[in-house]
């Protein structure tokens, strides 16, 4: 397993030898930081200054159904990046406000962390069925499901999808494009 090229969980080149406590405790490459990082940095740097996205000057009432479906859709793609730190937000809040949401991911990241390091030791074999790191991102959600369950993970959810739709969704139909955007998009009455 630790030598095939397209494995998640083998090791760099570059990463010292798995001897003793410190080698155990490499993340699975699929799971670094660095790809979540870079993400983010391209995120952060295509975002639009908060000042300007909270302007109350800038919101009114559209005037009629073309002119709402205009600002929703210019105000997407100009604002992608502010809503998607919105909707992060909005999670992390969920996460933080419940703490059997906090214990259901500790025993979800708990549990993919010791599967992962008994896969570091020896080949996991499950049913005759050597385990990927498919499997045992699966194992761990088995292992972890009745306390998000318990957790109340499915209200969380909905809960952050609605209340993303409704601060986005009002923020883009309320505010008022830029004079630029007016020119690129016009929608023609049906």
């Amino acid at each position: 397993m630790a030598g095939k090229t397209g494995d998640v969980f083998s090791g760099e080149p570059g990463e010292p030898a798995g001897g003793g406590l410190a080698g155990k405790l490499w993340l699975p490459r699929g799971l670094s930081g660095g790809v979540a990082r870079e993400w983010l940095e391209r995120r952060r740097a295509a975002m639009r200054p908060w000042a300007g996205f909270v302007d109350q000057r800038r919101f009114s009432k559209p005037r009629n159904f073309g002119d709402l479906c205009q600002r929703v859709v210019r105000n997407l793609d100009t604002y992608q990046s502010n809503y998607t730190f919105i909707f992060l937000g909005l999670i992390l809040y969920c996460i933080i406000s419940s703490p059997l949401l906090l214990l259901a991911l500790a025993v979800f990241v708990g549990a993919f962390y010791v599967i992962h390091l008994k896969s570091l030791e020896k080949k996991l074999v499950l049913f005759g069925r050597e385990v990927t790191g498919g499997h045992q991102l699966a194992l761990a959600g088995a292992v972890s499901f009745p306390v998000f369950w318990l957790a109340g993970a499915g209200a969380a959810v909905f809960w952050v999808l609605g209340a993303t739709l409704a601060v986005i969704g009002s923020h883009a139909a309320f505010r008022e494009l830029e004079n630029g955007d007016l020119e690129e998009l016009t929608m023609e009455p049906v």
